[in-house]
């Protein structure tokens, strides 16, 4: 264990698995961010049962959440990319392939899977939603989209952040799975030093101390956002 730590620290390679951590944390809040506004968006056509939208926002989350993320990567990396590659070149752009759309398939496959969640999520927070509030909104004469800032909004953040936690570190656990696509995150870092090394222990285990570290620091992070929501909304 000791010579392996060694190894890891000389060979420069706790510079790699970092900016390997780096690159998962980039693709995880950007994945997040995209299934939050696909989230919000199907879970209020789902909450207003909008036909047919309703209709096509069931398919969407049923075909994601019923498919493996793995397969859904690959159907979106490898069904695409040879046309990516032949533009890219057309335009002299050959490198792009290799670097910049790796991340971005990465985020939008991520971002897809998230969202399928993220719209349950958001749907259920918004059915917890008294009534009442709406409809002594509307008894007022409040604009539709005063009483989206004003009531729904507020409400729907505060009744969702646990799940949103729990949707986050499912999408910071399926970021591992892009390694797939040559896109040089954490576990793709720790599987390249493990195999180059034959030391597999060190870099599994120093990868995992890294993951749970994330973990660790948005957990508080939700905890935070929790306490702060529900004082403002007793206040």
């Amino acid at each position: 264990m000791q010579l392996g730590l060694m190894q890891l620290w000389e060979s420069g390679w706790i510079s790699a698995l970092l900016w390997g951590a780096t690159i998962t944390i980039m693709v995880g809040l950007c994945a997040m961010f995209a299934g939050l506004v696909i989230g919000i968006i199907c879970g209020m056509i789902k909450w207003g049962r909008v036909t047919p939208l309703n209709w096509l926002v069931d398919g969407y989350t049923t075909v994601v959440r019923g498919v493996p993320e793995l397969l859904i990567i690959y159907l979106l990396f490898f069904s695409s990319v040879e046309f990516v590659t032949r533009m890219a070149n057309a335009f002299g752009w050959s490198g792009l392939a290799d670097t910049g759309y790796a991340f971005i398939i990465a985020v939008i496959a991520i971002g897809t899977i998230s969202g399928s969640y993220s719209t349950e999520v958001v749907r259920g927070a918004l059915s917890s939603i008294p009534k009442g509030h709406l409809e002594a909104a509307r008894a007022l004469g409040m604009p539709r989209l005063r009483i989206f800032r004003k009531i729904i909004l507020p409400q729907m953040l505060r009744i969702a952040v646990p799940g949103m936690n729990n949707v986050w570190q499912a999408t910071m656990k399926d970021t591992a799975l892009v390694s797939v696509v040559g896109l040089q995150e954490l576990m793709r870092a720790a599987n390249v030093g493990a195999g180059s090394t034959r030391n597999p222990f060190v870099f599994y285990l120093v990868a995992a101390l890294i993951y749970l570290l994330i973990t660790f620091v948005s957990q508080i992070f939700f905890k935070r956002a929790e306490r702060a929501l529900t004082l403002r909304g007793r206040s």
